[in-house]
């Protein structure tokens, strides 16, 4: 359940959104912890596709920017992430996906610095979109416009297993640099290439409190209590690059629908 002041941002964004885009505008899509029931305002972003049916021009690029930018100064800790994408590459699906625009919190400073460059650089391909989607397709939630599946075409599982493995492949040279992170990310890509399950990082991280070594449960644990109570924990980082190697090893190795045991 979002707070009532989340709602009500998400509802500003929708309304600013087709006042801004209008008839180009197919749909907005909400992803991500705040359709999982996971949503933490301390921990959290707010995750939005945007869908349209053709090009934007820089000028309405600009506009939409400055929008968007003006929101995540009032969204959670983690602001707003969102994607801009044609429906011509989602149905059907193309992978890695091309992408329109592009905005989260770590591109803030860039785009306040320089908006011009700003608009004419952000645009390209991002495998990460192949794991929005699904989680779309799945669980999300239509905030205004065309139905999901009319919009979105089924990812194959294979394009979906590339986006999030690509997500934790170097775990082991980087988990010391965001220990909660990547030990939940790391449980929930073991949990889809195991099992075929579509989780978020809490889900994850109970499924792998019941599946993986016991050696490696306080530190699940711990990842767990951070990202659901922010709670202050110190990681055992050696523990969790042994974690990190065991995990992606099970990952790499592993056949799809396989269980280590």
């Amino acid at each position: 359940m979002l707070l009532p002041q989340t709602e009500s941002l998400i509802e500003g964004f929708v309304g600013q959104s087709k006042t801004i885009l209008r008839d180009s505008l197919v749909g907005i899509y909400l992803h991500g912890s705040a359709v999982m029931g996971c949503f933490n305002p301390e921990k959290s972003d707010i995750d939005l596709i945007i869908v349209v049916n053709r090009p934007l021009s820089d000028a309405v690029k600009r506009k939409y920017m400055d929008m968007v930018v003006e929101y995540n100064a009032s969204g959670p800790a983690k602001g707003i992430e969102m994607s801009v994408v044609l429906a011509a590459v989602c149905k059907p699906f193309v992978y890695p996906t091309p992408f329109e625009l592009h905005f989260s919190a770590a591109h803030l400073e860039w785009y306040r610095r320089d908006p011009d460059d700003y608009i004419r650089k952000m645009h390209g391909e991002d495998p990460d979109l192949a794991a929005h989607f699904t989680i779309i397709s799945k669980r999300g939630r239509c905030l205004w416009g065309a139905p999901v599946k009319e919009v979105l075409a089924e990812v194959p599982g294979p394009d979906y297993m590339d986006s999030i493995r690509k997500d934790v492949e170097d775990a082991r040279d980087s988990i010391a640099d965001n220990p909660m992170y990547l030990v939940l990310n790391l449980a929930r890509v073991l949990a889809y290439k195991e099992e075929g399950l579509v989780l978020s990082k809490k889900e994850g991280g109970e499924w792998a409190l019941s599946r993986l070594p016991a050696e490696f449960r306080p530190l699940i644990t711990d990842a767990l209590r951070e990202y659901s109570e922010s709670a202050e924990v110190v990681y055992d980082l050696a523990l969790a690059r042994s974690y990190a190697g065991y995990a992606i090893d099970r990952i790499s190795f592993n056949g799809p629908g396989r269980r280590c045991l």
